[in-house]
């Protein structure tokens, strides 16, 4: 069974918040895809031990291991391909939390392509073709896949600070990462 793109969205969405529990239809619908798609996600996530599964119908990302595939494997398994310049959703380090941090000229920021897009940038193709659209609706989901860009296309500067980024985003939730320190 192997990963999907999909799969990691699912992952990121559930790890941008506090731990809930989340039906299938609540995270499909709030990634614009179907349930059972979403369910697909979850099994193939559990499987690969990017999350647990203790109960019937509940599960959590296993913030450490995600963390560690996100920083490690990600930009080679689902590299992310430039593309012309045209109006979009800022990501990378054109988004929080690397643009506040980063000087980068107007216009050189990388966006997804999306109509109701805020800036003007070279395209990036995102992780999954929904993911423009379920950062829209959620800041906090955003953030987590502009780190996520950044780890894919930058530069040796934006990886490592993207890399530290994304290491305080995700272990926020985690009771366990409390204990282990």
């Amino acid at each position: 069974m192997y990963l999907k793109p999909q799969d990691l969205l699912v992952l990121l969405k559930v790890a941008a918040h506090p731990p809930q529990r989340w039906t299938y239809a609540a995270l499909g619908e709030a990634l614009a895809m179907s349930a059972s798609e979403a369910h697909a996600s979850v099994k193939r996530a559990v499987a690969s031990g990017l999350a647990l599964a203790p109960a019937r119908g509940e599960w959590s990302p296993v913030r450490p291991n995600l963390l560690e595939f996100i920083l490690h494997g990600v930009r080679y398994i689902w590299p992310a391909t430039p593309g012309p310049v045209k109006r979009g959703v800022p990501t990378s380090f054109g988004a929080e939390p690397l643009a506040s941090q980063m000087t980068v000229a107007a216009g050189e920021a990388p966006v997804w392509a999306h109509p109701t897009g805020s800036a003007k940038g070279p395209t990036l193709s995102p992780l999954y073709r929904t993911a423009p659209q379920a950062a829209l609706a959620d800041p906090a989901l955003h953030r987590l896949l502009a780190l996520l860009d950044a780890l894919r296309i930058g530069r040796a500067r934006e990886r490592t600070l993207a890399a530290k980024l994304m290491e305080a985003e995700l272990m926020r939730f985690d009771a366990g990462a409390a204990d282990a320190r």
